[in-house]
């Protein structure tokens, strides 16, 4: 499959032409997968994307970037540890060496882009398996009982010697949070509706 399929609207494929990006889809695709073994959220994809976008920039103003120059200028542009005096001092120097910062920006994709591109335009899904989760949910459940009555019991032991305590209930929740769509669910929401909302389109 190519990398940018025509008539196609995503903002990924025309990006992935414009700037010559070849192989890079089909890398994408691999990584989310897991094709090549374990797989890479969406938002690390969008930075890898963007990583490469960087690097295009870069060579096409003339620069001849070392090896992980330009991961480290990205690094130094978005990342949250980069104080805002090293992203000027950063994007000062890209503009110095002909690349336009403005515009890149506005050409950075998120990661829904990433997602849409993968689902729409390269057909692209990985496997969840129903069998493997009900079996997962039923695993959580049956270990967050055990773990409620285990701390109920040790309650039960000490309350009245070590432990003052009036009547009480226990309640024990294991909590997931994707770090790609930034939702939280329960673990046992979360095996029954399939997943996170990564794999819904808006």
């Amino acid at each position: 499959m190519t990398d940018a399929s025509p008539g196609r609207d995503s903002k990924v494929a025309r990006l992935i032409e414009e700037y010559g990006l070849a192989g890079v889809g089909a890398e994408l695709e691999r990584r989310w997968t897991g094709a090549a073994g374990e797989r890479d959220g969406l938002r690390a994809l969008a930075d890898v994307f963007n990583r490469r976008l960087l690097e295009a920039a870069m060579v096409e103003a003339g620069m001849e970037p070392l090896e992980g120059e330009a991961a480290n200028r990205y690094r130094l542009l978005t990342g949250d540890a980069a104080t805002s005096g090293t992203r000027t001092e950063t994007e000062q120097r890209l503009r110095r060496e002909g690349v336009d910062v403005d515009a890149l920006r506005e050409e950075f994709v998120s990661y829904q882009a990433v997602r849409t591109y993968l689902t729409s335009v390269r057909g692209a899904s990985y496997e969840q398996s129903g069998g493997g989760a009900a079996t997962a949910r039923e695993s959580v459940e049956k270990l967050v009982g055990r773990t409620t009555a285990v701390v109920r019991r040790r309650l039960e032991q000490l309350r009245g010697e070590a432990l003052t305590l009036g009547r009480f209930r226990v309640g024990t929740a294991v909590t997931v949070y994707c770090e790609d769509c930034r939702t939280q669910y329960r673990a046992g929401e979360l095996l029954r509706r399939g997943g996170c909302d990564c794999g819904r389109e808006e």
